[in-house]
């Protein structure tokens, strides 16, 4: 059993500065962790195999811990809706000097996977049968390694140039967006080396572009359902997911990587090269890189401002609109179970569990209960 708990994330500040609080109980997913501690493991030939610039990669990579996790309950910034992974410290020096720690969370991530395929929002927005198909068959291996590589791989890799100050001085209201960006394109690029084969990650490519699919889908239309029509991207890992979509997007229009198609009426990306995908995802993964070892705030800002704040009204509309019609909710959440502790002879002697199914009467029960703490 373990626990994660303080004051974590600071994604919901637009300085970066102020962190949320959460508390996470756990219990070790001991055949999962075997994949992060491969990664871990091989976090130096991640490393040296980067796009990045040699300049600011890390010569020798220490003191990388990693595990998966199964949540028990979750509170705070983590409830009702739960991230996927914990990456911790925050300060860039630390981690620099003493490396980092990072848990994939496995049962939320196949919670959100189960609910993606049963809700009717794959098959709306997936142009074809086999894209479907792919998913369905690849899509929580894919989604498991790309938190793994994200998390242990992406925010622990590379390093800041001589002199440069820590991205939240540099980078200031960017460097969040930016640091996700970089920890994504980090997965994104190795998805489809085939050392992910010969290290026993992933049984095929195909897990890779199941990856790619879903990435490309989910950046540049539907995480949409969750901005208000007319606004901008506000949070920073929206504003990474369609910087790094859009940007790919853009890049690859000269030999149509990847491709607006509109069938019925209705708008889809479709990827139609993987491997050009991959080159485009690696030059973006060396220039974020360059701007966070750096500290170039301009270049930074151009970055998130050109690709990832604004929204295509018309494309969001239409999101929008054959989002309603599956009704179901823009975010998935979470109802904690209840734990009885059972006690004799001075000493805990088990822990029953039970399972509510209403998350008001939940709510109402906490305010009732831990309302003075």
């Amino acid at each position: 059993v373990d626990v994660v708990n303080g004051f974590i994330e600071v994604y919901g500040d637009p300085l970066g500065k102020k962190a949320t609080y959460e508390s996470v109980v756990s219990i070790r997913d001991i055949e999962a962790s075997k994949r992060a501690e491969i990664v871990s493991t091989n976090a130096q030939w991640f490393e040296d195999n980067s796009s990045t610039d040699a300049l600011y990669k890390k010569e020798k990579v220490t003191g990388l811990s990693a595990k998966a996790i199964n949540v028990v309950v979750q509170t705070g910034d983590c409830s009702p809706s739960g991230p996927i992974g914990i990456n911790l410290p925050n300060a860039e020096w630390i981690r620099e000097e003493y490396g980092s720690k990072s848990v994939s969370i496995s049962n939320i991530i196949e919670a959100y996977d189960k609910a993606s395929k049963d809700s009717g929002a794959l098959q709306e927005f997936a142009y074809s049968k086999e894209e479907v198909e792919l998913s369905k068959e690849w899509g929580i291996i894919a989604s498991s390694l790309h938190v793994d590589l994200h998390e242990i791989i992406g925010h622990g890799s590379g390093k800041l140039a001589a002199g440069v100050a820590d991205p939240s001085e540099t980078l200031k209201n960017y460097a969040s967006t930016l640091e996700e960006a970089r920890a994504d394109l980090a997965a994104l690029y190795f998805a489809i080396h085939p050392q992910m084969i010969e290290l026993g990650l992933q049984p095929n490519i195909k897990v890779g572009y199941a990856e790619y699919n879903s990435y490309i889908r989910g950046g540049l239309m539907t995480q949409l359902v969750r901005v208000e029509l007319g606004k901008n991207i506000e949070e920073s890992h929206m504003r990474n997911r369609q910087l790094i979509a859009k940007w790919a997007y853009e890049k690859g229009k000269p030999d149509n990587v990847i491709e607006k198609k509109i069938k019925a009426g209705k708008t889809y990306f479709v990827v139609n090269d993987y491997q050009k995908l991959q080159t485009i995802f690696g030059e973006l993964l060396h220039k974020v890189q360059r701007i966070k070892s750096e500290g170039d705030f301009e270049a930074g800002k151009q970055l998130v401002e050109n690709y990832g704040v604004q929204v295509d009204y018309e494309l969001h509309t239409e999101v929008l609109k054959r989002w309603n019609k599956l009704n179901i909710a823009p975010y998935a959440g979470f109802i904690n179970p209840k734990l009885e502790m059972k006690a004799g002879c001075g000493r805990i002697n088990d822990v029953e569990i039970s399972y509510p199914d209403n998350f008001m009467e939940q709510m109402i029960e906490y305010g009732e209960r831990y309302s003075s703490l």
